[in-house]
Formats: C-alpha cells, sequence, structure tokens
C-alpha cells in the first residue's frame, strides 16, 4: 500500500471535526451509486429489447443472406455460386425471389411485398411456428397458395380457406405499354389462401406475403434468377467464419449479410437510442459528481495542519496532491462499485420475477421489461464512472485547492 494511498484511506475512513465533510462524502457516494445503477440497468432494458426484436425478426430472416451487389438478382448458376454448395458449415440452401406487387381479392386491393421461396425455406425458418389459421403450403398437383401476413390479411379482408383465388400483379419487364388496354401490360398470377402468419412485425406483418418460387418467376417474368440466396448453418458452424469464407469465394459481386446487417437501419436506430441514454445519464452522473468538489475543498480547508505536518516531513506538492485525488477517486470508485452491485442485483431480479410489467397483462408481446446484462457495458460504464470521477477530484485539487496545498514560496 503506497503512502498517498493509505493517507488518503483513513481520511475517508475517519471522523472529521465537521460532520457536513462526511455528510456530502456520503451523498456523493449515494449519488454515483444510484447514478451508476440507473446505468447498469438503463443500457441492460436497451439490450432486451434488442434481443427481443431481433428474435422476431430471425423468425423470417435467415442467419445468411446473399444478394447482388448492383442489380436486383443473381444467377444461381453461375459457377462461384455453385462452388458454395459444397462449403462445410451449411446446412440449409434456399433460392427466394421478392418484389412489389399489386394484390387483389374481390374489390379489395393492397400494394404488398410477394416473396417467392422453394421447398427448403421451411427448414431455413420458423415459420411453423408463428402460422396463426391454417398450415403452410406452397402447392400441390392442382394449384399454388399464398401465404399472408396478418396486417395483410385484414387489409384485404381474407382468411386461410377461402374458396376464391388472390389474384397478384405485376408489370411485365419487358415491350411496351398498350395504352388502349392497359391490362395487357401486367402479367397475373392466382393463389389460394394457405395460412396467415404473425411475426410482431410490422415489416412483415403488414405487407408481405409468401408464394411458391415458381409462381413469383412467373410474375415477375423472371428465368432461373433469384433475388436472393438464404443459408442455414449447422450448429457447430461458426456463423463468422463462414461468412468470411463466403465473402472470399463470391469476391465484391455480392453481398452477404447476417441477420443484423439484413435489419441495419432499426439495428443502428436501436444502438443509437441506447447511447443517447448513456450520455443522458453520464449528465445526470456529472452533477451528481459535483458534490464531491464541495467535499474535498472543505476537507483541504480542514486538513491544512496535516498538509503543514507532511511538508514539514519531506512531503512535496505533488505527493500532497495525490493523497486528495486518491481519495475523490476512492468516493467515486465507491459509488461505482455498490451502483454496479446494486444495478445487477436490480437485473437479476427483473429476470426472475418481472419486478415491473408492461402493463396490462397480454396486451403486449412480453408482459415485464425484458433486460440482458453484457459485461462489455458494465467495464464501459465503470470506465466512465471513474473517468468523471477522477475529472471531478482533479478540479478542487489542481485549481481550488493550490492556496492551501501550494507551497508558499
Amino acid at each position: 500500500m503506497t503512502f498517498p494511498f493509505y493517507i488518503a484511506r483513513r481520511y475517508l475512513l475517519s471522523r472529521k471535526s465537521h460532520n457536513a465533510i462526511n455528510v456530502i462524502s456520503l451523498v456523493s457516494v449515494c449519488g454515483v451509486a444510484v447514478a451508476t445503477a440507473a446505468l447498469v440497468c438503463a443500457l441492460s432494458v436497451m439490450n432486451g429489447f434488442n434481443t427481443l426484436i431481433f428474435s422476431m425478426f430471425s423468425t423470417l430472416d435467415p442467419e445468411l443472406k446473399i444478394t447482388a451487389a448492383s442489380g436486383k438478382t443473381i444467377d444461381p448458376g453461375r459457377e462461384e455460386i455453385l462452388k458454395l454448395r459444397s462449403l462445410e458449415g451449411i446446412a440449409v440452401w434456399s433460392e427466394t425471389l421478392q418484389d412489389n406487387a399489386l394484390i387483389r381479392y374481390n374489390e379489395r386491393q393492397v400494394i404488398g411485398t410477394v416473396k417467392g421461396v422453394d421447398e427448403n425455406y421451411r427448414s431455413l425458418t420458423s415459420i411453423d411456428n408463428i402460422i396463426i389459421d391454417g398450415q403452410f403450403v406452397l402447392s400441390d398437383e392442382v394449384t399454388d397458395y399464398a401465404s399472408p401476413g396478418i396486417g395483410l390479411a385484414g387489409a384485404l379482408g381474407i382468411n386461410a380457406g377461402f374458396v376464391a383465388p388472390l389474384e397478384l400483379y405485376a408489370p411485365k419487364r419487358e415491350g411496351q405499354v398498350n395504352m388502349s388496354n392497359p391490362s395487357t401490360s401486367f402479367n397475373v398470377e392466382y393463389a389460394y389462401i394457405a395460412a396467415v402468419f404473425r411475426t410482431n412485425q410490422q415489416a412483415y406483418d403488414e405487407a408481405f406475403m409468401i408464394v411458391p418460387l415458381a409462381t413469383a418467376r412467373r410474375l415477375f417474368s423472371y428465368g432461373s434468377e433469384v433475388s436472393a440466396i438464404e443459408l442455414s448453418l449447422s450448429r457447430q458452424a461458426s456463423l463468422p467464419d463462414v461468412k468470411k469464407q463466403i465473402r472470399l469465394t463470391l469476391g465484391e459481386d455480392y453481398v452477404v449479410s447476417d441477420r443484423y446487417e439484413q435489419q441495419d437501419v432499426s439495428y443502428r436506430m436501436m444502438q443509437s437510442e441506447k447511447w443517447m441514454i448513456f450520455l443522458i445519464l453520464c449528465f445526470i452522473l456529472t452533477i451528481a459528481l459535483f458534490n464531491m468538489v464541495g467535499s474535498l475543498s472543505m476537507l483541504m480547508i480542514e486538513k491544512q495542519a496535516d498538509v503543514n505536518t507532511l511538508r514539514t516531513m519531506g512531503a512535496d506538492d505533488s505527493l500532497i496532491r495525490r493523497i486528495f485525488l486518491l481519495e475523490g477517486w476512492m468516493i467515486s470508485g465507491a459509488g461505482a462499485l455498490g451502483g454496479v452491485v446494486s444495478g445487477l442485483a436490480l437485473c437479476l431480479a427483473q429476470q426472475e420475477f418481472g419486478l415491473i410489467s408492461m402493463g396490462v397483462p397480454g396486451a403486449f408481446v412480453i408482459d415485464s421489461y425484458p433486460v440482458l446484462v453484457k459485461p462489455a457495458d458494465l467495464g464501459v460504464i465503470l470506465v466512465t464512472v471513474l473517468g468523471i470521477g477522477f475529472l471531478s477530484a482533479w478540479y478542487p485539487v489542481y485549481r481550488i485547492g493550490d492556496r492551501w496545498i501550494k507551497k508558499k514560496q
């Protein structure tokens, strides 16, 4: 134990001649602890919401998705694509074709996203788990089937098992528009409603419909092209390693994205919200540490006699400053430690018992606020609190305290 640390610890724990110094120091520790606990809880709740939202997206989003870097489609028969089929770690390979189309049923019509999928799509995703009506089927010997999201089904007034088929319209990719008969400029396909799904995500529920891949190719006037190749990996495979290998094999003409990159806009927005909350709470923490400025200033005045004694014993100005600087840092450190422990206890209690609910049970996807504690966040919080605490101690020691600490010439 170094001498400055020993003296600083004694000053922190011993009683002062003025009780106000003890009170202000205690208030400083409590203020730092409360702000630190709020940081731990706030970031953990944001992590919980992020994980919840992306678990919903992952219902229909593949682990890896290959798209063209330019243009709308890729040819799965190209040599570099075929090489991927033998790549170790890929468990399921599914080809999809997706574009916008006019969806009509009786007198109702909606512009929606039609996604054509092959038979491997069921193994690739958890779509059977989100079907709320009917049964997911792509086609049989007689006809093709469509599975819309619950919002789209509501807008069209349809449900699984309806007798009349849906009408799908998409403009032809080639040829000129016949102004005398515009309807001839559209491809038309028909599909019966097999099922309705719900992901609790507006992007999918409100305007998304799944049809057979062959139906989508006829509708959008494509041959063997697809808009994406979607992959699911085996359990023992490492996603970063497989992703890197695919990029090396395909080159720069293709984009390989994981689930977070497929929802890049949503992910960035949630991360921005998380760190904005972090900055706001850091500002509150800085205000709480203002108490330490007063506490250290009063302590330096009270310990003037001790400072003179230490100087007589050979202590220089630098050593004396380190004593008071360490005491200020110990105040913030005690508050940070207490805040992290309290925050973790609250987060664990929320995970186990759901102390804070979302409101009326059943009104939301979950009944209580989700919580996920990340060690990296705890490290950032500790570094931030100790850093702000150091600056808060530095100011009174090196600026305000010069008149009491600095040796007179």
